[in-house]
């Protein structure tokens, strides 16, 4: 091989290397956009008010930050705090808060979750998936159980399945 050429060869093997270095360091994720998580929590807020329910919807992004909230008319105002803590236990467990509730009843290690700040082990908070990953979570407060408002959370990401593939 004459030296231009082995010159070459090793420039690519960096040039290569590099690239691969750089693609670990770097990610690229799903996440909640503005107009998805209006939509849900569009879709939430209505799929309660149908079944008589009036409450509170927060979408959050996959950081378990904020990214919309509606609250019908006649919601209490604790259903505020409940549907963003919902959301966020939601996003950050990257689970159902319903399913957490019910582990923390059996398993005494997972009921400390419940002195975590912000968690609220309670059943309404839904993560919203693309796949297997999660990009956010929907959490609802205000119908008269917690598993009423995981209902309303189910349908309202079910109306938005077709953005989620």
């Amino acid at each position: 091989m004459n030296k231009s050429l082995s010159t070459l060869a090793i420039a690519s093997i960096a040039l290569l290397a590099a690239a691969g270095a750089q693609a670990e360091g770097v990610r690229t994720e799903r996440n909640m956009s503005l107009e998805l998580a209006n939509r849900i929590a569009t879709a939430a807020v209505a799929s309660c008010q149908d079944k008589g329910y009036a409450v509170t919807t927060t979408v959050v992004d996959r950081a378990g930050t904020v990214r919309a909230v509606m609250r019908a008319d006649n919601a209490g105002p604790h259903t505020v705090d409940a549907s963003r803590a919902k959301a966020y236990t939601s996003a950050s467990a990257k689970n159902t808060t319903l399913a957490m509730m019910e582990n923390a009843q059996k398993n005494p290690a997972a009921a400390t979750l419940v002195y975590l700040p912000g968690m609220l082990l309670v059943g309404g908070g839904v993560p919203v998936k693309v796949g297997n990953e999660v990009i956010g979570a929907v959490g609802i407060g205000g119908a008269p159980g917690g598993h009423l408002d995981e209902q309303c959370a189910v349908a309202a990401i079910a109306t938005v399945a077709d953005l989620l593939k």
